[in-house]
């Protein structure tokens, strides 16, 4: 669980440091983090990649096809299900309380808590690090994450107070609890099989393609390629066999 304890001393931190800064961070200052997080997030995605790869040239070639072909088949799976729809109807719930706030509204003690938790518990790079957190002890991704909520928690703390920085708990029992399900019941299984390799090379082009809406690139549905986590190690099984 070292990620998903990461991530939430991140919000904390965050939102302890938003309450004790006097000055906002300058424009500056925002695009050069932007760009050092989304940098990050490539870096530790292709490590992610890299590391997941075995045997020679040729093997690692199939394992990036197999990989490439389940992101494909997962992101049609996941536009049959809706995961986008439901994670925008979740992004705009929590939006719609942030902008309430920003804009002079009441608002109550808890708001702050409400929108926090909804986006840093459903964010699809934390559920993609928790998951890469408990099959290889991977904890990088959601060491990122951490950072990018915490700077999130610096600006919303001014408006919301103090209740911002207390989405650092379910975030920590969330993701830990995602951690702790794949660490002892898909690990054992997975390892059997030797397809632990397949769902984290697929773990890392996700977080790769959340880089583009770092960086505001293009708008990637990333919630619809979740269901490729579970068609990896499927693909993986039926071609080596």
């Amino acid at each position: 669980m070292t990620g998903a304890f990461l991530n939430a001393l991140g919000v904390l931190f965050g939102g302890l440091f938003g309450l004790a800064l006097r000055r906002p961070l300058s424009l500056g200052t925002q695009i050069f983090l932007r760009s050092a997080l989304g940098a990050s997030t490539v870096f530790s995605g292709l490590c992610l990649v890299w590391a997941s790869i075995n045997g020679p040239f040729l093997s690692g070639l199939k394992q990036i096809c197999i990989a490439i072909l389940a992101v494909t088949i997962g992101s049609l799976l996941g536009k049959w299900f809706g995961l986008q729809k439901f994670s925008n109807h979740l992004g705009r719930f929590a939006g719609g309380i942030i902008a309430a706030g920003q804009s002079g509204a009441p608002r109550k003690a808890g708001d702050g808590f409400k929108a926090c938790a909804v986006l840093f518990c459903a964010a699809p790079l934390g559920l993609i690090g928790a998951m890469a957190d408990g099959l290889s002890g991977y904890f990088y991704l959601l060491a990122v994450k951490a950072v990018m909520d915490g700077f999130a928690t610096l600006g919303l703390v001014k408006n919301f107070g103090w209740s911002t920085a207390l989405s650092a708990f379910p975030v920590l029992l969330s993701l830990g609890a995602i951690t702790t399900l794949c660490q002892f019941y898909a690990r054992p299984v997975l390892e059997a099989h030797g397809l632990i390799g397949s769902v984290n090379i697929v773990a890392g082009l996700i977080a790769c393609a959340v880089a583009a809406v770092i960086f505001e690139v293009r708008k990637v549905e990333l919630a619809n390629y979740l269901p490729a986590l579970v068609v990896a190690p499927l693909l993986a099984w039926l071609f080596s066999h």
